[in-house]
């Protein structure tokens, strides 16, 4: 009974089919290919608002390529000290901007705020000794399963507009944040201020496919060339972008986001007042008793322990596709203990 990771769910049966429909010979290799080729249609009307997407193999390589377009080598990403990119990407950022440095700041339950930013900021001088801060990423939603409103979105990004630094957003659990919110998707991205988009599909049903869903035309050159430089052009493109059409059809991402979000709370119900964090999305942080880490995992659950030890908290997050009985095992199991 596995709450460690949605990375391990299943596959939606559509986009299977999709993947399948595409099976057969096809025109063009490369992108140049009829499924390819309404990508960045389908994307757009969903965004309400231009745009080009262009898929990858996983969430690192979306984020690491977006943001080597928008730094220089000598430059710098702002980001929050708990972000996937710093804590969980193993260099990938540094390593494909040509050495660009992750400047972290603070912030409650994983979000950053205007004053955290500044704060963080305050004593980097600007001197031609340090690294060029250009772009500031923000983590939708968060390592803390916590969500940026639109709002708060749009306050960060006038900050780092301010500042001349581009927006990225971490949307590897986007639909999950979408979801929560009821929003319309282009609130909270290129209405607020967003550039560029790595949009996740597979913790979400998806299979192998993520997408760069980029709202700045001016970055969509340099990512398209370093797609291809870091192998992530396959010659049958026509399968992620099948995948990539499928994951959005009928608003399929915001049902199975839903599903995962209804479950998380029904557990966030159980722990009550043991929370470490709100729970926004599917992700749900706990403080244990003693012993109840070792209670469960003996019974067949599957999670993980987070940050220090001495705090007992673990991470249990729900997946699309986390039926209702085994929702009922757990809760089951948290009141026994």
């Amino acid at each position: 009974m596995n709450f460690q990771s949605d990375n391990a769910a299943g596959v939606r049966s559509d986009i299977l089919a999709a993947v399948a429909a595409a099976a057969g010979p096809s025109t063009g290799a490369y992108d140049d290919d009829i499924w390819s080729a309404r990508l960045d249609a389908a994307y757009s009307d969903l965004f309400s608002t231009a745009c080009t997407v262009l898929p990858v193999s996983t969430g690192t390589a979306a984020n690491a390529l977006a943001l080597a377009a928008m730094v220089p080598p000598y430059g710098a990403v702002v980001c929050h000290a708990d972000a996937h990119i710093h804590v969980d990407e193993c260099g990938a950022p540094e390593f494909f901007s040509g050495g660009a440095k992750l400047l972290l700041c603070n912030g409650e339950a994983g979000k950053l705020t205007p004053a955290s930013v500044t704060s963080g900021m305050a004593s980097h001088r600007g001197s031609i000794h340090e690294v060029v801060p250009a772009a500031l990423s923000l983590t939708q939603a968060t390592e803390c399963g916590t969500i940026y409103t639109a709002d708060e979105v749009k306050a960060l990004a006038s900050l780092a507009k301010a500042r001349g630094w581009r927006i990225h957003m971490d949307g590897a659990r986007f639909a999950n944040a979408v979801a929560a919110l009821g929003c319309h998707p282009g609130d909270v991205t290129w209405r607020a201020g967003v550039d560029v988009l790595s949009l996740g599909a597979v913790k979400n049903g998806g299979m192998t496919a993520e997408a760069i869903v980029i709202f700045d035309e001016s970055l969509v050159q340099s990512i398209r060339f370093r797609r291809k430089r870091a192998g992530q052009l396959p010659s049958k493109g026509r399968f992620n972008a099948a995948q990539l059409l499928a994951y959005i059809e009928r608003d399929q991402w915001l049902v199975s986001a839903a599903a995962a979000n209804a479950g998380a709370r029904r557990l966030a119900d159980a722990f009550a007042d043991r929370l470490a964090y709100p729970v926004h999305a599917n992700e749900v942080f706990a403080r244990l008793n003693p012993g109840e880490a070792a209670r469960l995992r003996s019974a067949g659950f599957n999670f993980y322990d987070w940050g220090v030890p001495a705090d007992r908290i673990a991470r249990f997050v729900v997946a699309w596709d986390t039926s209702a009985t085994t929702i009922d095992a757990l809760l089951t199991a948290i009141d026994g203990a």
